[in-house]
This record gives structure tokens, C-alpha cells and sequence, in this order.
């Protein structure tokens, strides 16, 4: 198996539904207000997607998993309402809008031009334990940056947080949540890793 890791600008347009898919398919329980059928998903999320943002590892010519890379103030998302509304209907997908920028878009406190962040790390169900994410990560962490940092992975998400682990990520912040019983999980964790020449 070949691991090719490239920016999803660089892949070009012919592949951002095949990259929408495989976050959709990582974050379906995280996105499933806006739809549990993972193709009106892939619609959904497709058109907002900021290619430059995305890091894809291709595998057999596939997108097989993404992260999202951004420093300071960047997004990684651009939702059009009316592009939602057509999707998801009228009123969820002005609802789905709202939700969007308020839960996935703005800077994070703490976030400043030279220190990355990395978000949305997912791998296609079928390249999971192949060492996809890891290659992925490794070809990020060679990028030159004051620090790296994860942010809001649950704690009971034990593979990926193992996995940064293994790259040298520390625990910097744990922020405990509402109604933990309910969601399935008590925490958020966030994670840091000093950068090229620290």
C-alpha cells in the first residue's frame, strides 16, 4: 500500500466530494443533527470545505483520510446558507447554518499566527489501522510551526488519543462538559506538541 499525502487544493476540485466524504464519514455521530444519511452529508459539507485547509492521505488514488490544517485566525470551513437550505430544506439548513459557524468557525482562544492547529483528523473506515493517520500527522508535524496543537477530542476516543501520544502530543487541557451521560463522554481533551526547532 502507497500513502501519498498532499493538500486537497493541489488534488483539485475532481476530488472534494471524495475528501467531504471521508470527514462525513469520521464525524457522522458529531454531524448527525444535520443529517443522518452520509450522502445528503457529503452535499452538505462538499461546497464549504476550504480545500487549502485540507491535508489528504491518498491511498490507491483515494482519499482515504484528512486532517485540517490552520494557524491564527484561518478557517477551514465557508458555509453558504442558501447552499445548506437547498440540501438540508428550508429552515434546517438555516438552522444548520447558524450551528455551523457558531460550533466550527472562529478562532479558538489561545489561537495565533504560528502556532497550528490541526482539527478534523479522520481515516476511511476501510484504511483504519494502516497507519493512514499516522503517515498523515508525520508529513503535518515536518511543517515548520512554534507549536502544534489538537484541540476537543473526547476522551473516549482511546485510538486517537493514543495516537497523537505516540507523536509526542501532551495533554495541555481537559475541559469537562455538560450533561456527559447524555453525550457519551465526559470530557474534551486538547493536545500540544512543541514545534520545528523548539
Amino acid at each position: 500500500m502507497t500513502i501519498q499525502i498532499t493538500r486537497a487544493d493541489e488534488l483539485g476540485e475532481r476530488h472534494r466530494r471524495d475528501i467531504a466524504a471521508v470527514l462525513v464519514r469520521g464525524f457522522a455521530e458529531d454531524f448527525a443533527f444535520f443529517s443522518k444519511d452520509p450522502e445528503v452529508l457529503t452535499d452538505a459539507f462538499a461546497p464549504m470545505i476550504i480545500l487549502e485547509r485540507f491535508h489528504v492521505a491518498m491511498v490507491d488514488g483515494a482519499p482515504a483520510a484528512v486532517a485540517v490544517v490552520t494557524e491564527g485566525d484561518q478557517e477551514c470551513f465557508d458555509p453558504d446558507r442558501r447552499e445548506l437550505q437547498r440540501t438540508l430544506g428550508v429552515i434546517h439548513g438555516a438552522i444548520s447554518h447558524r450551528i455551523i459557524r457558531s460550533q466550527f468557525m472562529g478562532a479558538y482562544e489561545g489561537a495565533r499566527p504560528g502556532l497550528t492547529e490541526i482539527a478534523f483528523v479522520t481515516t476511511a473506515p476501510e484504511h483504519q489501522g494502516k497507519g493512514v493517520a499516522s503517515a498523515l500527522l508525520r508529513r503535518i508535524l515536518e511543517q515548520p510551526s512554534d507549536g502544534f496543537v489538537l484541540r476537543d477530542i473526547k476522551d473516549t476516543n482511546a485510538a486517537a488519543l493514543g495516537l497523537y501520544a505516540k507523536l509526542g502530543f501532551t495533554e495541555i487541557q481537559r475541559r469537562p462538559i455538560r450533561f456527559a451521560k447524555r453525550a457519551g463522554f465526559s470530557s474534551y481533551v486538547s493536545m500540544g506538541l512543541r514545534g520545528v526547532g523548539q
